[in-house]
């Protein structure tokens, strides 16, 4: 019986297999292509088991699991599955691109790159700049959108689905209208006025 190779597609729409990650140190955290291309962005997978483990979970479900915050949504995956579909159908109204592209970019350019950490000796606490891994850049990253498009559909006609879109499509222009950009930035100016 001769296999049909067919090409994974994320809801049966948007190929995988284009997304380019230009960042070349988020490429092994961002996980797009090959083992962590599927249909569904809901594996089941035990990827909080092992430290470094929820770096092989496909990306478009590490933000499906962001969205389930706040005690009133914990647990609801479907739902999230449904938002994170209906985000990725307005990204492509929107902006004609790859939605799943789109989220990449956004990713890479909502990362803070510098952060400040406490240092304390004999009761004297600083403060003192230091880099972020490539690692932890993805996940504050995902969780700023995340908080981001929560705030800004709480008690508003906008669902969360269209607010996030938004979010995504203006951190993946670099643009200041986005709450993660803007977070990122604030976090890179107290790190270089701690170095």
């Amino acid at each position: 019986m001769a296999e049909a190779a067919t090409e994974v597609k994320l809801f049966g729409k948007w190929a995988l297999e284009e997304v380019e990650t230009s960042d070349i140190s988020l490429v092994d955290y961002i996980g797009v292509k090959g083992k962590h291309a599927n249909y569904v962005n809901h594996t089941a997978g035990r990827y909080q088991r092992k430290s470094f483990r929820k770096a092989n979970c496909p990306i478009v479900e590490r933000l499906v699991c962001t969205l389930m915050k706040h005690g009133r949504n914990s647990g609801k995956k479907l739902m999230a599955c449904r938002i994170v579909k209906h985000t990725l159908e307005l990204i492509h109204i929107l902006t004609d691109q790859n939605p799943v592209q789109v989220l990449v970019d956004a990713i890479i350019n909502s990362g803070p790159r510098e952060d400040s950490t406490r240092i304390g000796s004999a009761g004297v606490v600083r403060r003192q700049a230091v880099d972020v891994s490539p690692f932890r850049r993805v996940n504050q990253a995902l969780y700023l959108m995340a908080q981001g498009s929560r705030e800004s559909s709480f008690r508003n006609i906008k669902t969360i689905a269209e607010c996030l879109a938004d979010e995504i499509i203006n951190a993946a222009r670099g643009s200041s209208n986005s709450y993660a950009i803007k977070k990122k930035d604030e976090i890179e100016r107290v790190a270089k006025a701690n170095r």
